[in-house]
């Protein structure tokens, strides 16, 4: 049993005097030995959940984290704080720097790694020699999200906490339908974890929905929201395209708001640059795809916008999660048109294999894969088999997944691999019906004439926090009526304004998309 003070641990290493909703009840059964699946509300503190028992617990807390960016962000917080012995082991290290982190494990108390890194065998046998007191998934919706194809390194991380020998689990997150319990908890081969699950309804956020009829029209709506309210803000896109265009074009439109873009396209420096202005106050509004915001630690945004849709109910709340974490009142505005639904249902249709073309897939991926050298890398072999990256990632594991690869060995034998293309393809279709599924609930909730605040929560939990003023567009309150705690972001003279215009806002971008 739990034999600490735990407020007074709270208080000694972050300087808080009392716990939130949840983190106690959590803490107190991972300090006890079991496992658990915590579903808390965004920026409810889900971080201090494990960050403590790290502290507590006596060897090394392993947290599997899915961005670099959210690493980096989370180290650098706890070294603000005076909390020791935590490190981030990513692409970012140099290999000398990660090498002497890997020759000195036993210094640190808690250590960030993606689920791809922690495959690697020199990684892992290194880690090995460890005594691993708690196995942190953060994230963990992530597992059903995109362990199924794209990051298929999620699915394997139970067979890495058998080689760690079956450390106790934690798995956080924000957002998870009964559905999806289940599957995090059948990946992890943990069917009998404790769950804790806290409602995630966000009373201070009021969500509308302004149907358009064309990109002008919400071009427009955006810059009069901005014009008119100047806070922290943050503009999803399904396009990494458009977010970096309506970036240029609201920046033209606004030339004394300082706005920038933010997609997986951009280099790996770049991105954390202006993650860290926008955190600092010295970015008011990205325009990003969904490659931004998790795990952002940012209280003060108060408008989030959709742009376009995500395809899930689940990436929804996760991303209007991200405003009003200081309990102010906060807006979630999504923008409809008819011509998104396309859009959408394409994003869906490129991150699978077309199970109707398989046959042919596989003829070439036997042919290029018993012809090639095989140091091609996936970019490359993705090509040659006219499949984008994602696509040929997910064959890939499937491939070893059903022993047609292994290492650099390609199996010759016929009837593994029919079986393994029969295999494949009744799980693309099951992936495809789940994937349109949850796309037809984020349209029905879009076209929802109920309150929108009651809807989008009842697939989540029972109940909602019932509100009879600034709660949605379907109970009366319009953009119209959106009043915005005004904040106005001081002018920092740094240079980066400078780095900033020669990288996103100034002629080279003009001339990239012109």
């Amino acid at each position: 049993m739990v034999c600490f003070n735990l407020e007074q641990e709270l208080y000694t290493h972050f300087q808080y005097e009392t716990f939130r909703l949840g983190q106690k009840t959590i803490i107190e059964d991972v300090l006890n030995g079991e496992d658990v699946l915590g579903i808390l509300p965004t920026g409810s503190g889900k971080s201090v959940c494990y960050q403590l028992p790290a502290k507590l617990l006596p060897g090394l807390t392993i947290v599997v984290s899915p961005l670099i960016s959210l690493m980096t962000d989370q180290v650098k917080q706890l070294k603000a704080r005076h909390y020791t012995g935590v490190v981030a082991l990513n692409s970012f290290l140099s290999m000398k720097d990660r090498q002497a982190v890997l020759r000195n494990l036993s210094a640190y108390k808690l250590i960030y790694i993606s689920p791809e890194l922690l495959q690697q065998s020199h990684v892992l046998s290194m880690i090995q020699q460890q005594t691993i007191s708690l196995f942190v998934v953060d994230e963990a919706h992530c597992i059903s999200q995109w362990g199924h194809e794209f990051r298929p390194d999620y699915l394997k991380l139970s067979a890495i906490i058998a080689q760690l020998g079956h450390p106790p689990i934690l798995a956080l997150s924000a957002t998870a339908t009964p559905r999806v319990q289940e599957d995090i908890m059948a990946a992890l081969k943990r069917p009998h974890m404790m769950r804790h699950i806290f409602p995630m309804d966000r009373e201070n956020i009021a969500f509308i929905v302004e149907e358009t009829e064309n990109p002008q029209d919400k071009l427009e709506i955006m810059t009069s929201l901005l014009a008119k309210h100047h806070v922290p803000t943050i503009i999803y896109f399904s396009s990494r395209q458009l977010a970096e265009q309506l970036a240029i074009t609201l920046s033209q439109k606004l030339p004394d708001r300082r706005i920038a873009y933010y997609h997986g396209g951009m280099e790996q420096t770049d991105r954390l640059l202006i993650q860290q202005q926008y955190m600092t106050d010295q970015v008011d509004v990205i325009c990003c795809t969904s490659a931004f915001g998790m795990g952002i630690d940012k209280s003060n945004i108060r408008l989030v916008i959709h742009y376009h849709f995500p395809t899930e109910l689940e990436s929804y709340i996760q991303e209007v999660g991200r405003a009003g974490r200081d309990g102010e009142h906060s807006v979630a505005l999504l923008l409809f048109s008819e011509a998104d639904i396309m859009i959408s249902e394409n994003l869906i249709t490129r991150e699978l294999p077309d199970e109707a073309n398989l046959e042919g897939i596989f003829q070439r991926i036997k042919q290029i894969l018993q012809t090639n050298d095989r140091e091609s890398s996936d970019e490359e072999i993705a090509a040659l088999i006219n499949l984008n990256e994602i696509q040929w990632r997910y064959l890939k594991h499937q491939l070893i997944k059903h022993d047609i690869m292994n290492g650099k060995q390609v199996v010759c034998d016929d009837m593994k691999w029919e079986r393994a293309r029969e295999d494949i393809r009744a799980h693309i279709v099951e992936r495809m019906f789940i994937k349109r599924r949850q796309l037809r609930k984020m349209i029905a909730w879009i076209r929802e004439s109920d309150c929108l605040r009651r809807q989008l929560y009842k697939h989540f939990q029972d109940g909602y926090t019932e509100k009879h003023a600034e709660c949605c567009s379907n109970c009366g309150y319009t953009i119209r009526d959106v009043q915005l705690k005004a904040q106005i972001l001081e002018q920092q003279n740094n240079n980066w304004q400078d780095h900033l215009k020669k990288l996103l806002l100034q002629d080279n971008v003009y001339a990239k998309t012109e």
